[in-house]
């Protein structure tokens, strides 16, 4: 019975591509390298801004490609009038809610340039 362009499916599968002899699956690919190399920041205090404004304040512990973070020690500044902070420890961050890795001792806020006064 012949069933036209699928007869040969599963039957002599990658014999006809690559040789055969798994080429492609022994060739490791080359790793993808992080946005920001913040290797010279572990053990170092950083602070975090997220997406809605919400800032943090931590040891970086530890980090991988996809910018999630690992902060010991963190504070969670809650409001810039008021100064106040929570203390959370241990925490793990997503790297897709943050906007904004600073070294904490090197922050300092300037006036805005193009705020109209």
């Amino acid at each position: 019975m012949d069933r036209g362009r699928g007869a040969s499916r599963g039957h002599s599968r990658g014999s006809k591509r690559g040789g055969g002899t798994g080429s492609a699956s022994t060739q490791e690919k080359p790793k993808r390298e992080a946005i920001l190399d913040l290797s010279k920041y572990v053990g170092l205090k950083v602070r975090v801004s997220f997406t809605g404004g919400r800032q943090v304040v931590g040891i970086l512990k530890g980090f991988d490609q996809l910018l999630n973070l690992v902060l010991d020690q963190v504070e969670e500044e809650q409001s810039e009038i008021q100064q106040t902070s929570r203390v959370l420890g241990l925490a793990v961050v997503r790297g897709p809610t943050v906007t904004l890795i600073t070294p904490a001792d090197g922050y300092e806020e300037i006036a805005d340039p193009f705020a109209e006064t």
